[in-house]
């Protein structure tokens, strides 16, 4: 069942679940053109619902979570919102995680109102859990926290992102001292979440190409309890490799989700569930084999 039915599990703890099943493969959903025409599909709202629904079909039980690039389906105007329903509808049904990535941030009652479309009960476009931004401060979120708090949603808040544009903004220093991105670190880090859960409601997104000292922040975390969730895109095709996760991430590592999309939805329908469930072993053996443990 979905993350909104009664008595459902939260987020946090679905994702705990699957993360001690060494589940760590986050299938990014990103129907863009080049994929689709690869895929045979048609550069429109139904090839892109046909691939999200493909891809649910091929994660469920398999990868940890899906990740859905919002733009590639708002592209398409109403019909592309449609489609995008019909996808996490099958997510719901599965009982696949899913993280809609929208990065959305605002004030007040504007992300209020983001954060209902995405994360309320009954919305078309519930998901578990979304990506954010807090480029107006940590608490600009908070419009959100009622919701990952009662509904057990989850929220990923944008750190340190391997896009070259970003690093002035998210290295440059605080009155304090700290990094712009080690604030955010810091700031998910202090998100109660509930004392049973070994996993935060409130996760980050770190780009695994990245020297993440370079933007002040200290992996050495394998004692943060609950374990902070990092969405960490850049393996596959951006190049990062799966067995550096060590290295890069330390004692981030037993919460990560390893978040692959064109090397695995590149090649079309046709093996796209050997893929997933390949990349998805072999995700989680290199994980187990040179992380930290559970916090």
């Amino acid at each position: 069942m979905g993350g909104s039915a009664a008595g459902a599990e939260s987020f946090s703890n679905r994702l705990g679940s699957a993360l001690a099943a060494k589940r760590h493969l986050c299938v990014g959903i990103d129907p863009h053109a080049p994929l689709l025409d690869d895929w045979g599909l048609p550069n429109d709202a139904s090839g892109a619902e046909r691939m999200g629904r493909e891809v649910i079909a091929a994660a469920a039980g398999v990868a940890a979570c899906v990740k859905p690039q919002i733009a590639f389906f708002e592209r398409f105007g109403s019909a592309g919102f449609a489609a995008l329903e019909r996808v996490l509808a099958d997510a719901r049904a599965a009982g696949v995680l899913v993280i809609a990535d929208v990065k959305r941030g605002d004030i007040g009652s504007s992300f209020a109102a983001y954060a209902e479309a995405w994360l309320a009960p009954g919305s078309p476009l519930e998901a578990d859990a979304m990506t954010v931004t807090a480029y107006q401060g940590f608490g600009s979120l908070g419009g959100a926290f009622d919701l990952v708090r009662a509904h057990g949603k989850g929220l990923f808040v944008l750190a340190a992102t391997s896009n070259p544009e970003a690093g002035e903004v998210q290295r440059a220093r605080r009155a304090d001292g700290r990094s712009v991105a080690r604030a955010m670190v810091d700031d998910a880090l202090a998100f109660e979440s509930p004392a049973d859960t070994h996993v935060s409601s409130v996760g980050v997104v770190l780009g695994a190409t990245l020297t993440l000292a370079d933007f002040g922040i200290d992996v050495a975390l394998p004692s943060a309890r609950p374990a902070l969730p990092v969405l960490a895109p850049g393996f596959g095709h951006q190049g990062a490799r799966i067995e550096d996760a060590a290295s890069i991430f330390g004692g981030l590592g037993w919460a990560l989700l390893a978040n692959e999309s064109r090397s695995i939805l590149s090649g079309g329908a046709s093996g796209l569930a050997e893929r997933v469930r390949a990349r998805s072993a072999a995700i989680g053996e290199a994980l187990a084999h040179g992380t930290s443990t559970r916090p």
